[in-house]
């Protein structure tokens, strides 16, 4: 069974997406916009028990990953085209379940979503004043990376610290985030269409100017 794309576009309606590249501000100005116009806010993974408790092996490789590899060492030594790959999957294998959570949760209310659903499906279930594209330099993706002091990256931090070789994983999994934040997929992302921020000065403090832009471009008052 499929349902066309336009019966999503409209059981979405009340759903605003922001993707992009990693320390461009997603994540803070999800949490903004929720905050300053009463919408629900779904961080990146929001419903990522849910996820893993539903998924299959056969049918979400990807996500099931986790729970089937060897070690968390060999999450981290992975080469960047295998952690690329990873990565891509699941994106993909998300993006059913996502949609799903999505109709279900904004029926009566305003959703802001921290999203990796591809832009490509984006444009096929919602519309241009529905989502918006957050950029940041690549150097800033891989070099700060480790700087945010949330528990996941914390923890793959510790986990690289117990490698035998520490400095010849950390360059590893530096090359892994660059892979998945390189120059071609920034071009992707800058020329899919969307409505489009880049954050280049990372010393200013312009939460307050992207805000503004954000909420003018979703049409929210």
């Amino acid at each position: 069974m499929v349902i066309e794309d336009n019966i999503l576009r409209y059981y979405l309606r009340n759903c605003y997406f922001i993707n992009g590249t990693a320390y461009a501000g997603k994540s803070t100005m999800c949490a903004m916009l929720a905050e300053r116009f009463g919408m629900l806010h779904c961080a990146e993974n929001y419903n990522l028990d849910t996820i893993l408790s539903v998924a299959e092996p056969d049918r979400q490789p990807n996500l099931c990953y986790v729970n089937k590899m060897p070690s968390w060492q060999h999450f981290v030594n992975r080469s960047p085209e295998e952690y690329e790959a990873w990565t891509d999957g699941n994106a993909r294998e998300l993006t059913g379940f996502e949609i799903a959570e999505l109709i279900r949760l904004s029926s009566d209310q305003k959703v802001i979503v921290d999203t990796n659903i591809p832009c490509e499906v984006l444009k096929r279930i919602s519309d241009y004043h529905h989502v918006a594209v957050l950029l940041s330099p690549q150097s800033l993706s891989v070099d700060r990376f480790f700087d945010r002091s949330d528990p996941e990256k914390q923890f793959l931090l510790s986990v690289i610290e117990s490698c035998p070789d520490p400095e010849k994983t950390l360059r590893n999994f530096k090359a892994c985030i660059a892979r998945v934040n390189s120059p071609e997929r920034y071009e992707a992302f800058q020329t899919s269409g969307f409505f489009t921020l880049i954050r280049e000065d990372t010393e200013k403090d312009t939460r307050e100017q992207m805000i503004a832009a954000l909420a003018a471009h979703f049409g929210l008052t």
